[in-house]
């Protein structure tokens, strides 16, 4: 029996089944997950998904596991060791990106928010099921252009609305498999 996926899944590619298969499209309330996300979602910005996810276990090491606290505090020869990094994208903005989502998000925790509570609400606690056909899914919506006007405003960067849509997809706000593929909402 064939198993159908999405048709951006590279079946060469190991890694890249493992997180379709496993991980895009299905709901995440994991702080340290999302903040990650949200930074590899980032550092994709003009590249493809695929280098990024080839590249998530060197970012974990560089970026003492996600860990928003430690990431606030980079300095600048933390900055010169990062972007002297071949494990990542050595782009000085994208680094510094990271840093600033860390303030944001510390600050966005000290009024009492969660990334979790502050996502899920936009979708009810629930993820929107597209019903796209094969390929068509859209690369950003009015949904994702109010989230990213919001963290914006918040002091996030790297945010635009085709990353937050991205986003969205990775953690699972929305299920945008492919309506043949055995991971949407409607196959299992």
């Amino acid at each position: 029996m064939t198993t159908h996926r999405c048709s951006w899944a590279n079946l060469a590619n190991p890694r890249y089944l493992d997180y379709h298969d496993h991980e895009w499209g299905v709901p995440c309330h994991d702080e340290r997950r999302l903040f990650e996300m949200l930074n590899l979602e980032g550092a994709q910005a003009g590249l493809s998904w695929e280098t990024i996810l080839n590249k998530r276990e060197s970012y974990r090491a560089a970026f003492d596991g996600w860990d928003a606290e430690k990431i606030a505090r980079y300095d600048e020869a933390k900055v010169a060791e990062l972007l002297a990094n071949p494990g990542i994208v050595r782009n000085r903005l994208k680094v510094a990106a990271a840093i600033s989502n860390a303030r944001a998000y510390l600050a966005m925790r000290a009024a009492g928010e969660t990334l979790d509570s502050y996502l899920w609400a936009y979708v009810g606690g629930r993820p929107l099921v597209a019903q796209w056909q094969d390929g068509e899914r859209p690369t950003k919506t009015a949904l994702s252009d109010r989230i990213s006007k919001d963290l914006a405003k918040r002091g996030f960067k790297f945010v635009g609305s085709t990353i937050v849509y991205a986003y969205m997809q990775g953690i699972g706000m929305v299920d945008d498999h492919d309506p043949r593929c055995f991971r949407h909402a409607g196959s299992r």
